[in-house]
């Protein structure tokens, strides 16, 4: 099932389902949470009368690096022997077709493409066996760095964690299997990144099972597991597109922000 959330008229915001592919698809209401207890009202809504919004309101956000051996070489990196994880703020959130804001503290914005997982429930201590039953679904990421300020810092919450620095879409993909799937970039329909969820160092299994060692994963939370080699530059004017095999096309138009 394809869950999303959605504006509707002057209505807040809600969550729905979609009925079919996304071209000519129907949308219906969702009642409840997808989190808890639901039902799926029926799909009357035509999907180009509403607008889709990012898919969850995270409580924190996860991110891994250097998942993909090449993206570590890429950046002269070693390969972890332990997966490296990072937090990016629930403020970095945009949805599809939002734009990602170009901060003037930053000369060198760039793109990565990545799967993320999407947690439906509370875990603590996490085998690898059991955690893929504690995620509701995926959905489709960028985990947009300030490249020049992640060198620069010893940490990296500033490269990740400016406002739009987070887009997620364009929907959560209950029934996905992350094992080998293709990602590609497109920067102004020219690619960047093309590589399979298959190459990442540590699978989603083996991600959850580490995070869950550390912290307790709660509902609507999300894991984003690491991008491919290919990762480049984001200009004012560019369109910006990630697309994941089997769970679609994550749009998001790059606008450079005044300082003001």
């Amino acid at each position: 099932m394809r869950i999303i959330r959605y504006l509707k008229d002057d209505q807040p915001p809600a969550y729905g389902w979609l009925l079919d592919e996304p071209t000519g698809a129907f949308s219906g209401a969702i009642e409840g949470s997808p989190y808890e207890g639901f039902r799926r009202m029926e799909a009357d809504t035509p999907l180009e009368s509403i607008r889709l919004l990012s898919p969850t309101l995270p409580g924190k956000i996860i991110g891994v690096g250097m998942n993909y051996a090449a993206h570590a070489r890429e950046h002269g990196a070693e390969v972890p022997e332990i997966p490296l994880v990072f937090l990016k703020p629930p403020s970095a959130v945009i949805g599809p077709d939002e734009p990602i804001l170009l901060p003037p503290q930053s000369q060198q914005v760039e793109h990565e493409a990545e799967l993320v997982a999407v947690i439906g429930r509370r875990g603590r201590w996490l085998s690898p066996d059991e955690s893929l039953d504690y995620i509701l679904g995926y959905t489709v990421g960028n985990d947009v760095t300030a490249r020049d300020l992640q060198r620069k810092d010893s940490q990296w919450t500033r490269s990740k964690g400016f406002d739009t620095f987070c887009p997620i879409g364009p929907w959560i993909e209950t029934d996905f299997d992350p094992a080998d799937s293709l990602i590609t970039c497109h920067v102004n329909g020219v690619m960047r990144q093309m590589s399979s969820t298959r190459d990442m160092i540590f699978n989603v299994r083996q991600l959850i099972a580490f995070i869950s060692s550390v912290m307790t994963l709660e509902p609507g939370d999300l894991v984003m597991t690491g991008t491919p080699a290919g990762v480049g530059p984001l200009q004012d004017g560019d369109l910006v597109e990630v697309t994941i095999e089997g769970l679609g096309t994550l749009r998001n138009p790059v606008i450079k922000k005044d300082s003001g």
